[in-house]
Order: C-alpha cells, then structure tokens, then sequence
C-alpha cells in the first residue's frame, strides 16, 4: 500500500489528524511531509503495524500511549500504561520552577522529584538547571523503568529510587517538586484516562490528598535552610493543602498560581528565598 492509501485507510476510523501522526511517527517523517510521498510504497510489516496501531486508537487507547512518545518541553519523552501522560499544567509548573530557581539560586542544586512516573519533571529539571544531584522518586518499579531509559536517551545523570514518598530517601534539597496522585477515589474522570493511565498514579484516598499528608508529614527532614517547594495540584484543593502545609512548616511563604484556563493548579513554597 501507498502512503496516500494509508492514510485513506487510517481516516476511516479515527481523525485525520491522528491518522497522519500515527503514519508520520512510524515512517519516522514529518507529519507535513507526508504529502511529498504519498505514491511512496509503504513496507508490509509497517502496513500491518499501522493497522494495529489505527485499531488500538480507535478502541479508545490514548495516542501517546500508541506511538510510545510525548514532546515535553521540546524532548521527546517515552511513555506507556506504567505511567501518566503528562498535561500542559505539569509544563506550566515545570516552567514556574525553572524561573523560581534562576531567580533565587545561584549555585548548583539538589532537586527531588517525587512520584516522577517517567521523569518527565526531574529530568526536564535537570537540562535546563545547573545541579548537584537530581533524585527521581516512585513507587512503582515499572514507573521507574521507564524513567530510567528516558534518562539514558537523554544523557542525563538522575538517580532513581524505588521509595514510597520519603521512605527510602535520607537527603536534604533545595528543591522539592511533585505531581503526586490528587484524585478522589469516587471522582467521576474521563472514561480514556481510568480505562488507561495507572490508577496508582491517579488516585490518593476519599478525599484526594493522601499523598500531600505523606509528603509533608516527614518533609522538614528533607528541606535545606533555603528551599523551594513546588506541587501541581487538583484545581479544587489549594485552601485544603494550604491547610496541610500550616499544620507542618512554620515562617514560610505560600504562592497558589493558576493555569491557563485560570483554575488554581499550582502551589509554590519558599523557605529563606528573597
């Protein structure tokens, strides 16, 4: 079959546009390229892998999870159902971090990312800040794996440790980033989301904030005199968390931002920074 052909197929079941993403990723071209080969004979087994891939989307599995890939702050970042797929807020809290750490850092830093999943976070941290060590954190050992082959295809120098919140961890940083699970267990979610991302990564007890309990109840252990906290967070929970917070750390400042659809999706602490 051709790649006109193909694409005529692929458009039969699932949008045009996912058809040619779907194409492009697999032929390893550029989505607007395709239009330049399109009498182009594709390879059988690629023939045969289209289909199934076209039959995967169409059946609800997310098109990430499909091609194996998400672009996260302009790196290419593998993912499957061992770990979430990262959303434009974890870009806008990884984005506020740098800033905040440019601005109040000048000198190396000891990051943790905890609950990283793929590493998406601390590894995006890693590139673009000078650092002395960058710890990714997770529960699951298949999350890991895959943080683990993404800090290889970028070169990078992160640990990962197999830790549930803090167990296993013994340093201090300056600083503490996560989007930990922040959904209720009853909560109504879009049916492609509970049909396929992990459920541990998703859910955190009746009311969502189970893993905020965990990360703050042990974190002064863990901050350096001057540090920076930075969490994504579900966009009903900031006076809850904030809450949290107060029962735990004392004389520091608490920044909530929102996102760009104006909701409340980021909560930022400062310890000794001017």
């Amino acid at each position: 079959m051709t790649i006109e052909e193909l694409l005529c197929y692929g458009r039969q079941y699932v949008h045009s546009d996912y058809a040619k993403i779907l194409l492009a990723e697999l032929l390893n071209k550029n989505v607007l390229e395709l239009y330049n080969y399109l009498n182009e004979l594709v390879p059988e087994d690629k023939v045969d892998l289209y289909k199934e891939e076209i039959n995967a989307l169409a059946n609800n599995k997310p098109l990430q999870y499909v091609i194996g890939n998400v672009n996260f702050f302009g790196n290419k970042f593998i993912v499957n159902e061992n770990v979430l797929i990262p959303r434009f807020e974890t870009e806008e809290l990884v984005d506020y971090t740098i800033k905040y750490a440019k601005k109040y850092f000048n000198y190396p830093v000891d990051i943790i990312d905890l609950g990283t999943g793929s590493g998406i976070i601390g590894l995006t941290l890693e590139k673009k800040l000078v650092t002395n060590s960058v710890d990714l954190v997770d529960i699951s050992k298949e999350a890991l794996e895959i943080a683990k082959k993404n800090k290889e295809n970028l070169q990078l120098h992160a640990n990962t440790i197999l830790s549930d919140m803090w167990q296993n961890v013994d340093k201090k940083y300056d600083i503490i980033i996560s989007n930990p699970p922040y959904i209720k267990e009853k909560e109504e979610i879009e049916e492609i989301v509970k049909e396929n991302e992990p459920h541990l990564a998703l859910y955190a007890g009746e009311d969502g904030l189970d893993c905020y309990r965990k990360i703050f109840k042990d974190i002064k252990a863990h901050m350096k005199e001057k540090s920076l906290i930075a969490l994504e967070i579900g966009m009903t929970q900031a006076q809850d968390i904030v809450n949290i917070i107060h029962e735990t750390l004392e004389n520091v400042q608490i920044e909530i931002k929102k996102d760009l659809s104006e909701r409340d999706r980021m909560i930022f602490i400062f310890k000794n920074l001017e």
